[in-house]
Formats: structure tokens, sequence, C-alpha cells
């Protein structure tokens, strides 16, 4: 269960999402000003790391999809997905990754996308957030996945994962556009909302689950 506290972070996340952004391929501004808009969190099984997708929205209207991973050590290997630290005021010094390369974050992605979890509520502890729908594709192995590759393009990351003897993508929406991802050989879709600059919501694909060979 994800647990939720009441407390401060320096630097904050969007601070350093301010900071990370802009080195990203699928960035189009030229400097980061990002608001949070939305998202939901995904719980650890183990309860050492804490997994939120995050929607933040920039000063031009853009949107973005920023999965996080929050680890008390760093995540050996993956120093080129940190987007920074931050000191936590219960937990302590917090590894801040970009999710789509920690394979908790990717696991627990596969396992929402074949129906063996639910989304929990961004900001309350154990609360299922029920606004995320998940058009989920029937488990064919094992609830484990290993992610085996990540490509980030000019509008989406593309996690290869290892499930048994398959190997599907995860897509994550890094830019959240209002509406269906036209994507037919999509297995599994989760999507969510997020708040647009002028305070209304829209609701759009944030991950695709697509079949080996795709």
């Amino acid at each position: 269960m994800a647990v939720i506290h009441e407390t401060t972070m320096r630097p904050t996340k969007l601070e350093l999402l301010a900071a990370w952004l802009p080195g990203r391929e699928w960035f189009t501004g030229t400097e980061a000003s990002p608001a949070k808009a939305g998202g939901f969190r995904l719980d650890d099984p183990a309860g050492e790391v804490g997994i939120e997708f995050m929607a933040v929205t920039d000063r031009d209207g853009a949107a973005y999809l920023v999965p996080l991973t929050y680890r008390a050590a760093p995540l050996p290997g993956a120093g080129h997905a940190l987007v920074g630290t931050s000191e936590h005021g219960v937990l302590g010094t917090r590894w801040i990754y970009d999710g789509a390369h920690d394979p908790v974050l990717v696991a627990q992605l596969y396992a929402l996308l074949t129906g063996r979890t639910r989304a929990q509520d961004q900001n309350l502890s154990d609360a299922v957030d029920p606004t995320v729908t998940v058009t989920a594709a029937a488990p064919t192995g094992p609830s484990d996945a290993e992610p085996a590759g990540v490509v980030d393009g000019p509008g989406h990351t593309d996690v290869v994962v290892r499930a048994g003897g398959a190997a599907p993508t995860l897509r994550l929406s890094r830019r959240l556009r209002p509406g269906p991802e036209a994507t037919p050989t999509a297995g599994g879709r989760v999507e969510a909302e997020w708040r647009l600059s002028d305070g209304t919501r829209a609701r759009g694909t944030y991950a695709l689950l697509l079949p080996d060979g795709s």
C-alpha cells in the first residue's frame, strides 16, 4: 500500500523536473516551468519503491506524462535515468528516477495493463482511483515482467519487456493528448485525466500494451 506523507521535499519534484525536462527528446519547449496536472500511483508489492505517474503542464499548454519512482538508495546501473535527489521530511534522502527505466515500475505497469493490480489515488493513502480506466489485456503468461530495452521517441517511450516467452512493449504517452490514441494493435490501454491550464479537465491515453511483434 502506498502511504502518502503530508510533508516537504527539498528540492520539490517540480523543481527537479524543471531542470530535467528540457533534456528529453519528447519535450517540445525550450525552458520548462511544469505545473502538476494529475496522475495516479501504483503500489510496489514489496513496499520499498514509490511509484507515481505524474501529469504536468508547461507554460505553453503542452501536457506531459512523467512516470517517477522514489527510492531510499540508488538504483544500480540507472544513473542515466536519475531525475535527481530530494530530502523528504519523513523518509530522508530519496533518489528519484524516470520510471521507464525502473524495473519495479515496469513490472507494476505490466500488472495494471493485464488486470492484476489497480491504480491508486495520487494524493490519498490506500485509495483506488476510480477515474483511471484500464482496458486490460488477457494475461498470457506470468505476472512478472522485466524491462529488456527502452527507446525514447518524439511523443512516447517504448519499454520492451520479457514476460514469460513473450516480449510485449509498454508504450508510455509522454505527450498527453485528449482522446484515445489510434493504435489498433494495442492489447491493453490505460486512460486517465489531467487538468488543463485553463482549469478544465482532459482525458486521454497514458499507456498502452502492444503485443509481441506489433
